[in-house]
């Protein structure tokens, strides 16, 4: 299955390119389903249909469903809802309440993966295009399985054996005096099922081959930066980019003096645009008389974006993290395109190497050959941040 997922700033037009390259991708015979997992959906609004959380197909060979988290919930989370619903009634509040409050903050983000996950492992489409969320929560959501690993190997798990070994011994003196029993093995195991699954899809998000994110931007000082931060913060989680979409550009044809200041405005940032995502390849789409709203306009879209072409292609083949050895030591490189060394801070601690750039964090676990040196210098050339690794004695 191929996987292209469209983020970007909000109000870019990132769902009209996502239904107009899932037309093109079911127009040359891939089976196609476009998913909208952003929480304000508007895929429907795009296509001018009505959409549900199944799957419904829109033209031949393509489906289109918007994600309903709290059927996810239910589906994937419903004895950990119950339980949470439990502890909560223990504590006086009503029903209604406690069952909303178990609806646990950032679920909807959680059941977008976990509902990718399924879709690429029943393997029922060629083609899974995701119309994200804005890009902030879309980092958040592509940063989901590292930070659950983390989470999960400190403190989950060592946590978990305890509890199952106390349950026996406690349950008859906790029941009684709490007023609700402590949590079942059912209820236990569910978040690191989550877990497995979350691990699982991270190296097919990580899989250059399969998966691509294509940045949509608009020719905007706010929005540019917008789209090259988050094109280095994709990076850091080792998910590559291979197309930037530059989106309603005003067209030559358009010569009503009203606009000539902004079409010189839009000709530099297009420049900019252009220079600041090098290598990597960029489309332009013009500013289009109508709103892209239906099946018209959609085909018109499509074939201003691809013509002949063929958009499961990968265009352009990111190489985000990559390990090279010298005579003497390693060097860890990954790609940060744009991001100066001194926003960037480094930390080693046992076999993992702490990467944070603002408020984004990665903690990579390290490579066998890594996790025994101790890192002795970094620099940044050419977009990548190159870390020295050798032996203690070597620094």
């Amino acid at each position: 299955m191929r996987v292209i997922l469209m983020t970007g700033k909000g109000g870019v037009g990132k769902t009209s390119v996502a239904a107009a390259t899932g037309l093109r991708c079911a127009e040359l015979g891939y089976k196609t389903l476009v998913l909208s997992t952003d929480p304000a959906h508007s895929l429907a609004d795009s296509f001018d249909l009505e959409l549900e959380h199944d799957p419904l197909q829109v033209q031949p060979n393509l489906w289109a469903a918007e994600l309903d988290a709290l059927r996810e919930l239910e589906g994937n989370w419903g004895a950990v809802k119950r339980y949470i619903t439990e502890v909560l009634q223990a504590r006086g509040l009503q029903g209604v309440e406690a069952e909303e409050l178990a609806i646990l903050p950032g679920m909807d983000e959680i059941f977008s993966l976990v509902r990718m996950k399924r879709h690429y492992d029943e393997g029922e489409y060629d083609v899974l295009i995701i119309d994200s969320a804005p890009t902030g929560t879309a980092l958040r959501l592509l940063s989901l399985p590292e930070v659950a690993g983390w989470y999960m190997r400190r403190l989950y798990k060592p946590f978990q054996a305890v509890s199952a070994a106390l349950r026996p011994l406690v349950e008859p003196i906790f029941r009684p005096v709490a007023g609700f029993s402590l949590p079942t093995t059912e209820v236990m195991d569910a978040p690191y099922e989550f877990y497995e699954q979350l691990e699982a899809l991270e190296k097919v998000l990580t899989d250059a081959a399969t998966t691509s994110v294509r940045l949509v931007t608009n020719p905007e000082k706010m929005v540019i930066k917008e789209s090259l931060r988050a094109h280095a913060y994709l990076s850091l989680y080792n998910v590559g980019t291979d197309l930037v979409i530059a989106n309603r550009i005003i067209p030559d044809s358009v010569q009503d003096p009203f606009f000539q200041r902004w079409k010189d405005q839009q000709q530099t940032y297009r420049q900019e645009i252009h220079d600041n995502f090098h290598p990597l390849p960029v489309k332009e789409v013009p500013l289009f008389s109508e709103e892209m709203c239906g099946m018209t306009a959609l085909y018109r879209l499509k074939d201003t974006l691809y013509e002949s072409e063929d958009p499961t292609q990968v265009y352009y083949k990111e190489t985000t993290l990559r390990v090279v050895q010298a005579a003497d030591h390693y060097s860890l490189e990954v790609y940060l395109p744009g991001i100066p060394k001194d926003q960037i801070e480094l930390s080693k601690t046992s076999d993992e190497l702490n990467i944070r750039i603002g408020n984004h964090r990665r903690n990579l676990v390290l490579p066998q050959a890594l996790a025994a040196l101790q890192p002795s210098g970094a620099k940044i050339e050419d977009d990548y941040l190159k870390i020295r690794f050798a032996p203690a004695s070597s620094k």
